[in-house]
């Protein structure tokens, strides 16, 4: 295996280390952009239940407990209590960006290995071509079959970097469209708990004056 890595030579070993790279991303951010740890069911059932202002205290609670984007989003809801709705959304919609990137970090490193690992395979096979052709004249009068192994040693840092690039353009995708996925989810539970705060468009609503209307 050491001998295969010597043979591609430096772009070889900077494969390796996109290869570990990548890895490393797609580990971090699959344990990351688990739903529970992004919208746990304790805040989701604790907005759904939420009627009166002591609801609003023990939502708060559980929100500071469990850190996490629907947590601090919920948080900043609360804060912005009293204030007129289109303040309060602006607010928030900032807020909810900010956690966007939050969810999208290292993303961006994965796109970047995807295009990366091909074109480092390529230099690396026309490296390797350039010095064997280099030295053309000397294995035609002797094994050609040095040519073959030296252009198959060649077009191994092609075919590692693609193997490197598929798999880390599979990544990417499918956290992308999780991220896009999430992103709507905490969009509709914020507007749900928004909309609990507020009356007749932007008039401030008290929550134990709401809950008793509803019940």
């Amino acid at each position: 295996m050491l001998q295969f890595f010597y043979d591609g030579g430096l772009v070889m070993w900077l494969l390796l280390a996109a290869s570990v790279l990548s890895l490393t991303f797609i580990c971090e951010r699959s344990w990351a952009l688990r739903r529970r740890r992004v919208i746990p069911e304790a805040l989701e059932g604790g907005v759904e239940y939420c009627r009166t202002e002591q609801d609003v205290r023990r939502l708060r609670t559980r929100c500071e407990q469990k850190a996490s984007p629907a947590g601090r989003l919920l948080l900043t809801i609360i804060e912005c209590r009293g204030w007129e709705k289109s303040a309060a959304t602006d607010t928030l919609q900032t807020r909810a960006r900010q956690e966007v990137m939050k969810l999208e970090k290292g993303l961006v490193m994965i796109e970047v290995i995807v295009g990366v690992a091909p074109l480092l395979g390529l230099v690396g096979t026309l490296h390797g071509l350039i010095k064997l052709f280099g030295s053309f004249g000397g294995l035609v009068t002797g094994d050609n079959s040095e040519l073959a192994v030296g252009i198959s040693i060649a077009l191994n840092t092609t075919l590692t970097g693609l193997l490197i690039a598929i798999p880390s353009l599979i990544a990417w995708s499918y956290f992308s469209r999780k991220v896009e996925a999430l992103a709507v989810e905490l969009e509709a539970l914020c507007d749900d708990f928004l909309q609990r705060f507020y009356v007749n468009g932007n008039q401030f609503a008290d929550p134990e004056a709401t809950g008793s209307d509803r019940s």
